[in-house]
């Protein structure tokens, strides 16, 4: 990979880092805080790539709150598990009431 694309991905992980405890954020809110629009997928590959950093790649989710990046996970529901052990409520890969958890970098980090 290209030197600015490692930097972003440690960029990502500093971000996620961030997230609270039982809450959740979205690729695409990683990437526009980082002021990256459009890099969403870029922001999911670098939480693929996340394991053994100590970030908490669980807690990042589609748009519409699906688990997307579940398969990443070991272990057949590790995601939905770490997040409910956090008060999320997740329902056929769903989180439940994604406004209440959810947040957003661009208005948190300021």
């Amino acid at each position: 990979m290209k030197p600015e694309t490692l930097n972003f991905f440690e960029k990502v992980y500093e971000v996620a880092k961030l997230i609270p405890y039982g809450r959740v954020t979205s690729y695409g809110a990683i990437g526009n805080y980082l002021g990256a629009p459009r890099s969403a997928r870029m922001v999911g590959y670098a939480m693929n790539g996340s394991h053994g950093k100590d970030v908490p790649a669980h807690r990042v989710v589609n748009r519409k709150g699906l688990l997307t990046g579940k398969h990443h996970f070991d272990g057949t529901n590790l995601m939905q598990q770490l997040l409910e052990s956090e008060g999320v409520v997740v329902i056929e890969n769903q989180i439940q009431d994604l406004k209440t958890v959810y947040w957003d970098p661009t208005k948190e980090l300021l």
